[in-house]
Order: structure tokens, then C-alpha cells, then sequence
């Protein structure tokens, strides 16, 4: 079976996240991001550019998730798909783009964090999700982890 792939991005939180509901009563989580960017030099030394901005937006009990974890300033990376919508502002139509989220994590690389491994309250559709990832599962089993250090973690 192929690997599942989804678009992703990263970046970081640049506004106090929003959540507000639907007329449907469906929740949804609204931030601006912004994505640093660099450039490399002829001398290999970095310059740092501009960030850019954009909307990130996600639905239902993620996005509830979403605005209880996440605030201005979090680095985070997020799994999801590119949204283009267009509407008027003053007359005039402006074509805009947002990211919508279905999963969004903070990014590891620039946070430090614990993590509570306690079971969530199993819904119906995790449970049936389970199920069929069970069925669908090979007999592969993971390498355990040990806590010797690989080849990067090695000094000279």
C-alpha cells in the first residue's frame, strides 16, 4: 500500500489565535502565520529575509484542540491542504488563499514540551478508525528504541 502523503507547512503563529463557531455551530480556529525565509550566501553565511503571512484555519474539535494548545509566537508544523477563495473588499474582487489544517502540532525542532500520554476518551469514530488500522496493519513490528547515541550524535 503507497504512503499517504498531505501538504504541510510550517511556520509560526503570528496573531492570538481566534475561535469562533459557524452558523452551522461548526468550531473554527483562525490565526495569521508567518514562514521565516533565508537566503545563502557566496561565503555560505545565511541572511535572513522577510517573513511572509498567511490565514490558517481548522474545523471542528481540532480546531478546538487547536485554540486550547496553541498561542502568538508558537512554532508549529501543520498537515493539511491549500484553500483559494475570492471575495469583495471595497468594491473590488481580491483572490485569497489560506491553509486548512486536519492535524497541527507544535514544531519540535523549536519547542520544548512533555508530553501526557494518557488515553483520550475513545469516540466512536476513533474507535472505528482503530479497527480498521488493525485490520489493515501488517505483522511489522518497530525496532525499539535504545538510548545509545547514532552516528550524528557521535564526537570527534
Amino acid at each position: 500500500m503507497p504512503i499517504h502523503t498531505q501538504q504541510s507547512i510550517s511556520g509560526f503563529i503570528a496573531t492570538e489565535p481566534r475561535l469562533t463557531y459557524t452558523a452551522s455551530g461548526v468550531a473554527r480556529f483562525y490565526a495569521r502565520f508567518g514562514q521565516e525565509h533565508y537566503r545563502r550566501e557566496a561565503d555560505d553565511s545565511f541572511t535572513k529575509l522577510e517573513p511572509t503571512f498567511s490565514n490558517l484555519v481548522m474545523y471542528n474539535a481540532s480546531a478546538e484542540r487547536a485554540y486550547d494548545r496553541f498561542t502568538k509566537g508558537d512554532s508549529f508544523v501543520a498537515e493539511g491542504k491549500i484553500n483559494t477563495y475570492d471575495y469583495e473588499r471595497d468594491g473590488q474582487q481580491i483572490a485569497g488563499e489560506e491553509f486548512v489544517a486536519r492535524k497541527i502540532g507544535h514544531d519540535t525542532a523549536r519547542t520544548r514540551y512533555d508530553v501526557d500520554r494518557t488515553p483520550r476518551q475513545v469516540t466512536e469514530h476513533d474507535a472505528a478508525a482503530r479497527t480498521a488500522a488493525d485490520r489493515e496493519a501488517n505483522t511489522f513490528e518497530s525496532p525499539t528504541r535504545s538510548d545509545q547515541p547514532g552516528p550524528s550524535a557521535l564526537s570527534v
